[in-house]
């Protein structure tokens, strides 16, 4: 039977792009693995591959016989957290022991060595830097070679092992490599730094890329551990987050975090979300009121009725796709990756073509100088800035959107926004709230209290959208029910009742002329007003006369006309589709300057409108809420769901906006810009190093300037490149987004 899953796994081991090139080859060649995507930044690989074929501890093997390893267990967050501190503490241990080793063997080699038994001394110092610091990059690189592969061990390994090995010869045989009247030289002190530096470069990494996960870490801190839950007979328990189920009951105090989603049923407070939709005043909660899990209740107290617990979480949701969109690539990241696959061997290639010119055209030194531009050559080429361009840069940006209420799927998202030059619309639920309310009251009435307290009563019994808007601000308000005595719904007109003998009706015009209620010009006079600002509106009459005339309509979002006035300025080319009718669509378009929209559109229909926009040339993306957009959001290059829609809308959504603020759409688009010149500035800095660096450590300036590349520099240069490469990353951080514009 075949059963397709996929999973995210750790991998530990990994130092470079090559490194992560060689686990996702080694993975996508095991019988049974339908594809496998590796984030070197992450340290993560997420598998897609049939269980019926092959399980996580086959997988686990595959990637242990090349010299890393999987992390397989499901729980095992901590031991992955535990693991990388152990080799953070080891990393740092030996870089401190391998300088304190390494710095004697700089001091003689640059000043002592003349000094008797100089070559001795510092080939007793530099054996166990080199053999035992550095023993990882010899046993990994001898695994890879094992399996037809290298990596960046490969180049240290070869560098470190060629000087060491060729310092090794000349200190116990000084006299048959002689240059003139001096001994062959020794390069012990180069194979030593070259260890140190390089040591000390992924201890620098670690720690920069440590900080590309931060947002994760946080998300993940929102979780909380206890809950107060309240048993049948009202006393309260404080349990484990683990043993919540669907239906408890569970009190909130003052400042706890909301342990899962669910509905207020008693109390009242505010509640601070910016944690998850980016929005920093807080919202207040009243009984009926959805809470989501990892926000917090600040000073009231209030009873939930649990809705979605552990993965079902709207936060555990967000933290699994913000995880599986850093750990996707965009196609740049896959251009990257086919470079870093063939990199190594080329450069090997390079090294062995320097170490041949230099021996035919060196001169007297010819060999020295030839082991010296090779070392150089395979030290500096490491491709550990390339393959941290692109991943780090992602991880940043989809870790800054989250935190500010922007969930990104997948890179490919991320990277195609900033590209959008037309937006797609729905109206309902996207420009406006998406729940018909009640806008105005004109009461023609001297008793309006009284005519309240009937209203509320009739419409409580009504089943019509209509009537729960009524009955809702009317409990706003704190209005009281009363007893009717009789009830009837009349389909497409209203209903009517009798209260205390009386006879009342609430519905349109047709329904108040059956009822034998009289509307007056002034009253019609009043609607029509109404109704040519796109509103619905309702009679209510009793005892022949009309006491009320009520406005009800799906409201403009507050936040609705900045945001596309700011999408607008932009350069951004506005278009809103709706099934709705010409009336409302031309209203909403009128209040909110959007010149291009369309009414009365079904789900086909914003499909084909989105099709010939992208025939035009356009970069389409689409916005909603609902099932009836799925199909013109998958037809778009870029899909956007506001996150109080539909779970259809948003899976099928490369980003979802979790406040349903338009405002965040423009904050997505300005991340995706940033984040898109943050890649191509770290490949750019990336490959021009290595354009340069190459030809420098091959000798090229040597017959113009007399001057040699020390592999020793060459290894720091290395070393920082990385680092800078990351800390260009980390600078999408300090982006700031104004999402209530």
């Amino acid at each position: 039977m075949e059963i397709i899953v996929k999973k995210s796994f750790p991998v530990t081991g990994m130092s470079c792009a090559s490194c992560a090139s060689s686990v996702e080859s080694m993975l996508k060649s095991q019988a049974g693995v339908v594809t496998a995507s590796v984030n070197f930044a992450a340290s993560n690989v997420w598998v897609e591959y049939n269980s019926g074929v092959v399980n996580p501890g086959k997988l686990k093997e595959t990637v242990q016989s090349i010299g890393y390893d999987l992390i397989i267990d499901e729980h095992a967050t901590h031991e992955q957290e535990e693991i990388a501190l152990l080799e953070a503490v080891i990393l740092k241990q030996a870089t401190i022991r391998a300088s304190l080793l390494t710095i004697p063997i700089v001091v003689i080699g640059m000043f002592f060595m003349n000094m008797p038994f100089a070559n001795w001394i510092m080939l007793v110092l530099a054996t166990p830097v080199v053999f035992w610091y550095g023993r990882r990059f010899f046993t990994t690189a001898f695994k890879q070679i094992r399996h037809g592969k290298t990596n960046m061990d490969t180049l240290v390994a070869l560098s470190t092992g060629i000087a060491y090995f060729f310092s090794l010869f000349n200190t116990v045989f000084p006299h048959i490599l002689m240059y003139g009247e001096n001994h062959a030289p020794v390069y012990f002190e180069a194979s030593a730094v070259i260890i140190v530096f390089i040591l000390l470069g992924r201890l620098l990494e670690e720690k920069a890329k440590a900080n590309t996960s931060s947002a994760i870490k946080k998300l993940m801190g929102l979780q909380a551990d206890t809950v107060t839950l309240l048993s049948e007979d009202g006393t309260e328990s404080v349990q484990a987050i683990s043993t919540v189920q669907f239906g408890n009951k569970l009190r909130v105090k003052p400042g706890e975090r909301i342990p899962v989603d669910g509905e207020v049923v008693d109390g009242a407070s505010f509640v601070d979300e910016s944690s998850i939709t980016g929005e920093s005043l807080p919202v207040e909660k009243l009984a009926g009121n959805k809470v989501f899990a990892g926000t917090i209740n600040q000073k009231g107290s209030f009873v939930i009725t649990a809705q979605k617990v552990g993965s079902d979480t709207l936060l555990a949701r967000i933290i699994r796709m913000v995880q599986e969109a850093q750990g996707s690539k965009p196609p740049v990241q896959k251009l990257v990756d086919k470079v870093a696959s063939v990199f190594v061997p080329v450069v090997i290639g390079l090294s062995v073509v320097t170490f041949i010119v230099w021996m035919l055209l060196g001169g007297q030194n010819a060999l020295p100088q030839a082991l010296l531009a090779m070392v150089s050559v395979l030290i500096i080429a490491c491709p550990c800035a390339l393959g941290l361009a692109t991943p780090t840069a992602i991880m940043v940006g989809i870790g800054k959107g989250a935190e500010n209420g922007i969930l990104i799927k997948d890179a490919d998202g991320l990277e195609q926004a900033h590209l959008v030059d037309t937006l797609v619309l729905d109206k309902t639920g996207t420009i406006t709230e998406g729940k018909p309310a009640v806008t105005d009251w004109i009461w023609k009435t001297d008793n309006v209290d009284a005519s309240k307290s009937i209203l509320l009563s009739i419409e409580s019994q009504s089943e019509h959208p209509l009537a729960d808007s009524v009955t809702r601000e009317l409990k706003k308000e704190g209005v009281q029910s009363m007893p009717i005595d009789h009830f009837e719904s009349i389909t497409g007109r209203g209903v009517v009742a009798s209260v205390q003998e009386t006879k009342y009706a609430v519905g349109n015009e047709l329904l108040m002329k059956e009822s034998g209620i009289i509307i007056t010009q002034e009253d019609k006079q009043a609607a029509d007003t109404l109704q040519e600002q796109a509103k619905t509106v309702l009679y209510f009459g009793g005892d022949g006369l009309i006491l009320a005339v009520i406005a009800i309509a799906d409201q403009i979002k507050s936040t609705s006309f900045a945001a596309i006035e700011s999408l607008k300025k932009s350069g951004i080319e506005i278009h809103m589709l709706t099934g709705d009718n010409e009336h409302t669509a031309s209203s909403v378009a009128r209040q909110t300057g959007i010149a291009n929209y369309k009414a009365g559109f079904l789900p086909g229909d914003k499909a084909d409108y989105i099709k010939s926009l992208q025939q035009e040339g356009k970069v389409v993306a689409m916005v909603g809420d609902g099932i009836n957009d799925s199909q013109a959001m998958a037809q778009a290059n870029v899909s956007i769901a506001m996150g109080n829609g539909s779970d259809i809308a948003m899976d099928v959504a490369k980003m979802t906006i979790v406040s349903s603020n338009l405002g965040s759409i423009s904050s997505a688009i300005k991340l995706s810009k940033q984040t898109i010149r943050t890649i191509r500035q770290n490949l750019f800095w990336a490959f021009i190093y290595n354009i340069i660096g190459i030809p420098i450590a091959a000798g090229l300036l040597y017959p113009f300037m007399g001057f040699m590349l020390s592999p020793m520099i060459a290894g720091a240069a290395m070393a920082m490149s990385s680092v800078s490469v990351v800390s260009n990353s980390l600078r999408l951080k300090f982006v700031k987004f104004d999402i209530n514009n």
